[in-house]
C-alpha cells in the first residue's frame, strides 16, 4: 500500500494470521471521511482516528478516545460505507459511554510511539492471549489487561442504541449494524480457539441482534449527501484489497471494470507484479484526471521508488508533500525517497518535521532512526529505534533501547525526554 503496506512493520511475536499495524496516508484520510459523521454525532474530538491493523480474523476495538482500530480481515467484509459506520459507531459508543474509564489501562495516550505500542501490545492479550500475540511484551497479560476490551453484555446494550442514534443522525442506515451483526453471528458458539476475536470482546446474543432489528425497523436516518463517504470508503477498500489480495486475483476481478476505483486496483496489482511501466500508466491516468489528489502522486512516488527510480519517486512525493503539507505520512514518504538518493541532510530535515506530526509510523522511525545515525547523531538514531520497537509493541526491547539512549542524550533534551516515554511505556507493560 502506500510506501507502508508493501514495507510493513511486522510485529515481534505473531501467528500467521496476525500481522501489523498499516499506516498509509489515503487510507486514513478516507476512512477519516467516512467516520467524521458518526464522531460528530458522538461528541468525540476530531483527534480520534481510525487505524488499520493488517489481520484477516474479523476484529474492531478502541485503544482509548483517540484510537479506534478495525482489522482488515472486517474492513475487506463489510459491503458498504453503511456497514463500516456501523462498526465506527459502535466504537465510538464505547468511548462516549464512558466503557473505557472503568479500565485503567486504557487510558493510555496514542499519541506517542510509546503509548500505541502498549495499546496494541494489550490488545492482543485482551483478543486471545498468548496465541493472539501482536508483539506482547513480557508482563502484559495480566488480568486487567486481558479484559481490557472485553465488554459486558450491558455495555455492549448500551452502545448498541447509541450507535444507532449516530447513525440515524449521521444518515446511515441503521439496517446496516444488522447486517454487521449477521456477519460475525454464529461466533459465539465455536469453542474460543476458533472463533475470531470480535466474539469474544462483543458479546452477541439473539437478544442483542432483536433489539438492535428493532429499532432498526422504526427509525428512518436523516437525509445527508453520502456521496463523499461512498467515494471514500470505495477508494480506500479498491487500495486496501490490491495491495493485500493476490495481484492476479485483483486483475482477474477487474477485467472489464471502467471505474476510478478499478483503475487504481490494477495499476496497484501492477505495481505489485513488477510491470513498473503499466503501474505509471495507471497512475498517470488517474493523475491526468484528479491532477491536485496528493494521494495519487503519493502512490506514484512509491511506485517509482520500490522500482528503484529514487530521486523520480522524490520528486512525486514533494508534489504529493505540495499538495497536502499536513500529511506526515506523505512526508515520510518523501523523507524516505530523499534518503534512497543520497540526500541525506534533506532526509533528515523532512522525516524530523514528520515524526512531530505523527511519531507512530514504524517505517518513518527507522528511516529517522537511519538519518540520525548517518548524520553520527547516535542518540537520537538509539531513541528512534526504541520509538519503532515501542510502536511495533516490542515494549521489553523499547525499554533496552530507550534505556541506551538515555545514556547517550543530554538529560533533559527532547530526545532523552522521548526516551523516557518509551520507558515509562515499558515499565506500565512489566506490571
Amino acid at each position: 500500500m502506500i510506501r507502508i503496506l508493501v514495507l510493513i512493520a511486522m510485529l515481534a511475536v505473531q501467528p500467521a494470521q496476525a500481522r501489523g499495524l498499516i499506516r498509509d496516508a489515503e487510507i486514513e484520510h478516507a476512512l477519516s471521511q467516512v467516520a467524521q459523521p458518526i464522531l460528530q454525532q458522538a461528541g468525540l474530538p476530531g483527534s480520534t482516528r481510525i487505524y488499520v491493523i493488517d489481520d484477516d480474523r474479523l476484529n474492531a476495538f478502541v485503544g482509548n478516545a483517540r484510537a479506534i482500530f478495525i482489522h482488515t480481515g472486517l474492513l475487506l467484509r463489510l459491503g458498504t460505507s453503511d456497514e463500516l459506520q456501523a462498526v465506527i459507531a459502535h466504537e465510538a459508543a464505547h468511548i462516549a459511554n464512558g466503557h473505557l474509564t472503568r479500565r485503567p489501562a486504557a487510558i493510555r495516550s496514542a499519541a506517542t510511539a510509546a503509548g500505541l505500542g502498549l495499546i496494541l501490545s494489550a490488545a492482543a492479550a485482551a483478543a486471545g492471549g498468548a496465541e493472539a500475540g501482536i508483539g506482547v511484551a513480557a508482563g502484559t497479560q495480566s488480568a486487567a489487561q486481558r479484559s481490557l476490551f472485553a465488554h459486558t453484555r450491558a455495555e455492549e446494550a448500551s452502545a448498541d442504541q447509541s450507535s444507532l442514534r449516530y447513525m440515524a443522525n449521521a444518515g446511515t442506515d441503521p439496517k446496516a449494524a444488522l447486517k454487521v451483526l449477521e456477519l460475525v453471528e454464529g461466533q459465539e458458539f465455536l469453542s474460543a480457539g476458533r472463533q475470531d476475536p470480535y466474539a469474544r470482546t462483543h458479546p452477541l446474543t439473539r437478544d442483542r441482534i432483536r433489539a438492535v432489528e428493532a429499532f432498526a425497523g422504526s427509525v428512518a436516518p436523516q437525509a445527508r449527501d453520502r456521496r463523499a463517504v461512498d467515494y471514500w470508503h470505495a477508494r480506500a477498500m479498491a487500495k486496501l484489497s490490491g495491495f493485500t489480495r493476490p495481484p492476479a486475483r485483483t486483475l482477474r476481478a477487474l477485467r472489464g471494470e471502467r471505474s476510478e476505483f478499478a483503475a487504481l486496483g490494477r495499476a496497484i496489482a501492477h505495481h505489485r507484479q513488477a510491470d513498473l511501466p503499466r503501474a505509471l500508466a495507471g497512475i498517470d491516468a488517474l493523475i491526468a484526471a484528479r491532477p491536485s489528489d496528493a494521494y495519487y502522486h503519493e502512490l506514484r512516488g512509491q511506485f517509482l521508488l520500490e522500482g528503484r527510480r529514487p530521486a523520480e519517486a522524490a520528486a512525486a512525493y514533494a508534489r504529493a508533500a505540495d499538495l497536502a503539507p499536513g500529511e506526515a505520512l506523505i512526508q515520510a514518504g518523501l523523507g524516505r525517497a530523499l534518503l534512497a538518493a543520497g540526500r541525506d541532510a534533506e532526509a533528515l530535515q523532512v522525516l524530523s518535521a514528520a515524526r512531530g506530526r505523527d511519531p507512530s509510523d514504524p517505517s518513518l522511525l527507522r528511516d529517522l532512526a537511519t538519518a540520525h545515525a548517518r548524520a553520527g547523531q547516535q542518540g537520537l538514531a538509539t531513541v528512534a529505534a526504541a520509538e519503532r520497537a515501542a510502536v511495533t509493541g516490542r515494549l521489553e526491547d523499547a525499554g533496552i533501547l530507550a534505556e541506551r539512549a538515555s545514556g547517550l542524550l543530554p538529560t533533559g533534551s527532547g530526545g532523552w525526554l522521548r526516551a523516557q516515554d518509551v520507558l515509562a511505556a515499558a515499565e506500565q507493560a512489566r506490571r
